[in-house]
């Protein structure tokens, strides 16, 4: 309980304790964390670089055994951001769970529709758009679709597609799936209220990094939704990161090093930051279909030998070292261009090649056209 905290505080405090370690355990930790921030120099130990020996697991030997290792110095401390961005990261967080929970409830329904036998999905592009939900009122409502009553639920483009539809639209709801789908519904849109409130907590909460966000944005497919996401991740000072390869590490968006015997055995990414990891992915995705981007460059030259998911994480990486530099020096993306990377990438392997010869006897000269 909280006295029991408190009364933890007064007893470090009368043995004049400064410095406390303690392990990372799921959201146990935060409650002594709150009591003890304003008084400790608090160490967060993740349990996989602290584990014990195996047979010697107690509580108090777990307690001991840190405390020998925080003293001589070989407890990693992991990222505690300052109050206020924690506070953002929770608000930011809670908005990617409420929109994976949109996005189940949206199969939820398109599930419904198929087990009877309707298949909009296969005719429109959006099945929640605003066409599909006048088709779907109607389907909940027993209406008659015939094709001058689908003219008036259909807009733009879908007028061409009406024989379509009535085909997609030859199936029938049993009673059981349009209760179903009723509430499915009521809870999309309740989902949909609660998004907009968590979007107006967050707008106020980053009105002080509005200067970052910005700073942000003039990555090529980052925009005002994912830059909040990446700055309460990794918030906005630099310097608790040792360099852009350990944030890169950090996050999970660098290949892992094991190695024995010579031999490398794996090169997968690490777990890392699993709220960072897919926004990053998700704004690689967006940036390499811009043609004239440095980042589309750098996804064809990985995806070329490797693949598409390898060049979209390698592609996430660059941007992540970027954003580094750019909160480091308090500079805005510089985007050196498709044609100069290429270029660059053309002049890496000249002299990769012009190194190789030389290494066998061959003397190389360079001939001025």
């Amino acid at each position: 309980m909280t006295n029991d905290l408190i009364r933890l505080k007064q007893w470090l405090e009368s043995f004049n304790c400064k410095d406390v370690a303690m392990e990372s355990t799921g959201k146990y930790w935060i409650p002594v964390f709150n009591i003890l921030e304003d008084s400790c120099n608090i160490t967060l130990a993740n349990p996989r670089f602290v584990k014990n020996m195996p047979g010697k697991k107690t509580d108090p030997n777990d307690s001991r055994w840190l405390g020998k290792l925080h003293r001589h110095g070989l407890v990693p401390g992991s990222f505690i951001p300052p109050k206020d961005i924690r506070q953002l990261r929770e608000l930011t967080r809670y908005r990617t769970k409420l929109t994976n929970m949109r996005s189940s409830e949206k199969n939820r329904l398109q599930n419904s529709l198929t087990v009877c036998n309707i298949m909009l999905s296969n005719v429109v592009s959006d099945t929640f758009g605003l066409s599909s939900r006048k088709i779907i009122e109607a389907l909940l409502n027993g209406e008659d679709l015939s094709p001058d009553n689908l003219r008036e639920f259909v807009h733009g483009k879908l007028h061409k597609k009406i024989p379509d539809l009535q085909e997609a639209l030859n199936g029938k709801l049993t009673e059981h799936q349009i209760s179903k789908i009723k509430v499915t519904l009521e809870h999309f849109f309740q989902i949909n209220e609660c998004l907009a409130e968590v979007d107006l907590l967050i707008l106020e909460k980053t009105k002080p990094y509005q200067y970052y966000i910005s700073l942000l944005e003039t990555i090529p497919g980052i925009k005002q939704k994912a830059a909040q996401t990446i700055l309460s991740e990794i918030g906005t000072d630099m310097s608790v990161f040792f360099s852009d390869q350990h944030l890169c590490s950090w996050a999970g968006v660098s290949p892992r090093n094991n190695q024995s015997a010579g031999k490398k055995k794996s090169t997968k990414i690490g777990e890392g930051d699993s709220y960072l990891k897919p926004i990053l992915c998700q704004c690689a995705n967006a940036a390499v279909k811009s043609k004239s981007s440095f980042l589309c460059a750098k996804y064809k030259s990985v995806a070329s030998r490797r693949g598409h998911k390898k060049a979209i994480i390698a592609v996430a990486r660059v941007m992540l070292v970027a954003i580094y530099h750019m909160f480091k020096n308090n500079e805005p993306f510089k985007d050196m261009g498709h044609d100069n990377y290429s270029k660059m990438i053309s002049d890496q392997k000249q002299r990769a090649m012009v190194k190789e010869l030389e290494s066998l006897g061959y003397k190389v000269e360079k001939v001025v056209k």
